[in-house]
């Protein structure tokens, strides 16, 4: 069953035309990296599915429903069954990690965020602040409240960003987890190929506002597509 699908996705800031026609299918327990270099679109495509943005045309449906004419309301309904795991982490810094979530009492809070940190790792550091963890840690704190309302879709916006290999390996293992365990979804907006080839069900290419290679990484090393060998060449 489709979780995500995409027709004829358009969307331009004046005269910059960024996506041109998109089309693409997410599949039920699927996880899809979207690559390319930066200004392709990926981060746009990302606020356009999670509703932060609209396209000039086009179609967006989620679980079935089609979002793009809902209401605020209505959007919120459907985003309560998408996590999200922003670029830096968007942790404030004067917040523990256990006061993230301050919506249940004490007792049941507490519970939840140690069950939510012991899912990524981090369950004896929930009373640190986030001067106080590295930047993996910080990955896996958002990671965690991503979680929290037991989402079937998390999109991810360049989740290795800024980590040394170790911490991006680690970040890479628990997307793994997550599709194993729990059957999310994932849709993963990144510049690195290792991690890609690495979660990914297949690999989506942008490139002028359009998707010029689509597949297994296996699929994209047989590409002549000149954007994608001059790409997988740059990544190494």
């Amino acid at each position: 069953m489709a979780q995500i699908e995409l027709k004829n996705l358009h969307k331009s800031f004046g005269e910059q035309t960024v996506l041109d026609g998109i089309e693409l299918t997410v599949e039920s327990g699927e996880t899809v990296s979207v690559l390319g270099r930066s200004g392709t679109g990926k981060s746009v495509l990302l606020k356009l599915l999670i509703g932060l943005q609209k396209p000039d045309s086009g179609s967006i449906s989620i679980d079935g429903h089609e979002i793009t004419g809902l209401d605020t309301r209505e959007l919120n309904e459907v985003r309560k069954n998408i996590g999200f795991l922003f670029q830096e982490g968007a942790l404030y810094d004067s917040m523990t990690i256990e006061q993230r979530h301050t919506t249940q009492s004490p007792e049941e809070r507490k519970k939840r965020v140690r069950e939510l940190l012991a899912s990524v790792g981090l369950e004896s550091d929930f009373a640190k602040l986030p001067g106080e963890i590295s930047g993996g840690m910080k990955k896996r704190v958002g990671l965690a409240r991503a979680l929290a309302l037991d989402p079937k879709l998390i999109m991810f916006d360049e989740p290795t960003s800024g980590l040394d290999p170790i911490s991006s390996a680690e970040i890479g293992e628990l997307i793994l987890d997550l599709k194993k365990k729990r059957k999310i979804t994932s849709v993963v907006v990144t510049h690195d190929m290792h991690s890609a080839k690495h979660i990914s069900d297949r690999l989506v290419v942008l490139d002028g506002g359009r998707i010029v290679a689509e597949g297994t990484y296996d699929d994209l090393e047989k590409s002549n597509h000149p954007v994608v060998k001059g790409f997988l060449r740059e990544q190494g």
